[in-house]
């Protein structure tokens, strides 16, 4: 198993791996697996294929807490994650730094306007920037086939 805290590193990787025809599922998490993150790995490991990368983010993203939200307090265990990761076949995990994924200074944000106005976004209107931000920066880089998702992650 491969382990990228580089976004240029990953990126070039998952270019080289899309030339030699393998399709690339990816599977973006926060980190702290539990069995429903096993079960999206599964689920990529199926969509991608006998000959598929499967690729795992670790990355608790401090754009998706607002203020008063504790992101310092958020559960991390990196050691456990990449035993689950690696127990599981995994391909690839992608642990960057935070200065990696926002170097200062940072202002290009993605903006979602319709569904960030209801559910979760009520209460948290800054939280859906953040989730649109990464999870398009997480796309650009790895161009994945397939992205698999948890039924919480629904708006």
């Amino acid at each position: 198993m491969k382990r990228f805290q580089s976004p240029g590193s990953l990126q070039s990787w998952c270019l080289q791996k899309r030339l030699e025809n393998n399709p690339i599922a990816l599977v973006p998490t926060m980190g702290f697996l539990h069995a429903g993150h096993v079960s999206l790995i599964r689920k990529a490991r199926k969509a991608a294929g006998p000959t598929g990368i499967v690729i795992v983010t670790l990355y608790v993203n401090p754009t998706q807490f607002g203020q008063g939200e504790d992101f310092d307090a958020y559960p991390r265990d990196l050691k456990r994650d990449l035993a689950i990761c690696r127990s599981e076949g995994v391909n690839a995990v992608f642990t960057p730094s935070h200065g990696s994924m926002y170097a200062s200074p940072y202002s290009t944000y993605v903006n979602e306007t319709l569904l960030s106005r209801q559910w979760e976004g009520i209460q948290r209107p800054s939280h859906f920037r953040g989730v649109t931000t990464i999870v398009s920066k997480l796309f650009l880089l790895t161009q994945p086939h397939v992205a698999v998702f948890g039924e919480k992650d629904f708006q």
